[in-house]
């Protein structure tokens, strides 16, 4: 039981919750150790409330899930894990991660509060309406950035939010084609709002997002006022790792047919994971050296 748990609890995209660390690293406190420890912590608590969240999303579609050729394998859906036995844990995982959340700020307790929030309103109605559902997700990606800014108490970047909100939607239209590939004729059975997509729209949004997504990257980091705050102009030579990695995610959505799962092209794709890497060492290169 604990084994399908786990499963259900999801690990592979607490990779996500990675972005709470974005407002510690652009704010110069990367090696404040305090302050690198409370982001760590909310790090943590967000795990929990994902996970919370992921099993309480994956009871609420169970019929549908069972109906998806690879969503159908996952514990609740294939009868390994009763679906009671999952709402105690995700009502448990939920009420552990809040608690703790305004116990350490009570703004941070909000924003973890709000994400919860926003992704029951998603599963039982905005992950039904076109164009709407993959902003509700991108959504999710802003609250935690915002989150990883407010625990440390430091500003805000509009540009954060901004580059954020765009590589979100570039990821959930890049899914949302690749389900639509997939199922083909049943994919109205698995998810209402595919019924009102068609690879050629979606490969028109997943044009734009992917634009405009590169283009504010560009901006931010020529910006003067970027400049000024982080006191470099060097920025813009990480530009050619953003360029690679968009690029070499969309190779993997039309030539290898692997965005359904963005977290899971970030951890097996050698290639992906090499240009994260070396545009993660030259952002701390540039702003801390």
């Amino acid at each position: 039981m604990f084994k399908a748990l786990f499963i259900s609890m999801r690990p592979q995209q607490w990779v996500k919750n990675l972005v709470l660390f974005a407002g510690l690293v652009f704010s110069f406190n990367l090696f404040q150790l305090d302050l690198f420890l409370q982001v760590l912590i909310a790090f943590f608590l967000f795990c929990f409330l994902t996970s919370g969240v992921y099993l309480l999303n994956d009871i609420l579609d169970l019929n549908s899930d069972k109906a998806h050729p690879l969503k159908s394998k996952r514990p609740i859906a294939s009868g390994k894990l009763k679906p009671s036995t999952a709402l105690f844990f995700s009502l448990l995982f939920i009420a552990i991660a809040l608690a703790f959340s305004f116990y350490l700020n009570w703004i941070f307790g909000l924003v973890a509060l709000s994400y919860l929030v926003l992704n029951l309103i998603y599963s039982r109605y905005l992950k039904h309406i076109v164009i709407l559902d993959v902003m509700a997700i991108s959504l999710g990606f802003v609250l935690r950035a915002v989150a990883g800014a407010v625990i440390i108490d430091v500003e805000i970047s509009s540009w954060l939010i901004v580059c954020t909100t765009l590589l979100a939607l570039f990821l959930g239209f890049g899914k949302r084609r690749y389900e639509l590939v997939l199922l083909e004729d049943k994919a109205v059975e698995h998810r209402k709002s595919l019924a009102e997509y068609t690879p050629y729209f979606l490969d028109q949004l997943i044009s734009v997002v992917t634009a405009s997504t590169v283009v504010a990257y560009a901006f931010y980091t020529l910006s003067p006022e970027v400049e000024d705050k982080l006191g470099t102009t060097h920025m813009a030579l990480t530009i050619p790792f953003v360029l690679y990695g968009v690029f070499r995610y969309l190779y993997l959505i039309h030539q290898k047919e692997k965005g359904g799962s963005p977290t899971t092209a970030l951890l097996t794709d050698k290639p992906l994971i090499f240009d994260i890497l070396l545009w993660f060492f030259f952002v701390i290169l540039i702003v801390y050296l």
